[in-house]
């Protein structure tokens, strides 16, 4: 018999490519400008932050895809949000539909919340997920994440 907490959905590695038709819908909708956290296997736009740049630590503009890693990903939400109020950049993002958890309460409550349905396979798995997935979207009232009264203080 089975174990049913066997670890067949557990992995050491968190950079898993987002599946190309679940992302290419999404980018033909949003024209992403930058991928806040990739790297140069998985990153799904010529802009990119790797970990190296560490996307938590940058400021972020224009149209962001977030498909973060696993274990942070209540950082990463968070720190989308808060580009967004400030008027930087409108971000998706790829999470787990933790619905339970005060992170989704805190934060992906307040954005455009899109269930996603089925069990999307990434690259280089051999199953989909087991956990139900969403995009959580938080927008900027300026889409281009050009902000006119930042910039006429900065002289631009």
């Amino acid at each position: 018999m089975a174990d049913f907490n066997s670890n067949r959905f557990q992995s050491k590695r968190q950079t898993y490519e987002t599946p190309e038709d679940l992302f290419r819908p999404l980018a033909d909708e949003f024209r992403f400008t930058l991928d806040v956290a990739a790297d140069a296997g998985n990153a799904k736009c010529a802009e990119f932050f790797d970990e190296a740049a560490n996307g938590l630590a940058q400021d972020w503009r224009g149209v962001c895809w977030c498909n973060p890693p696993y274990r942070e990903q209540s950082r990463w939400v968070k720190k989308a949000f808060a580009e967004a109020r400030a008027g930087r950049a409108t971000t998706v993002l790829l999470v787990p539909a933790r619905t339970n958890t005060g992170w989704w309460h805190d934060y992906c409550m307040k954005g455009e919340v899109r269930f996603i349905r089925g069990r999307p396979r990434f690259a280089g798995c051999k199953h989909g997920l087991p956990q139900p997935l969403a995009l959580v979207i938080f927008r900027t009232s300026n889409p281009t994440g050009h902000d006119p009264a930042r910039s006429a203080a900065e002289g631009r």
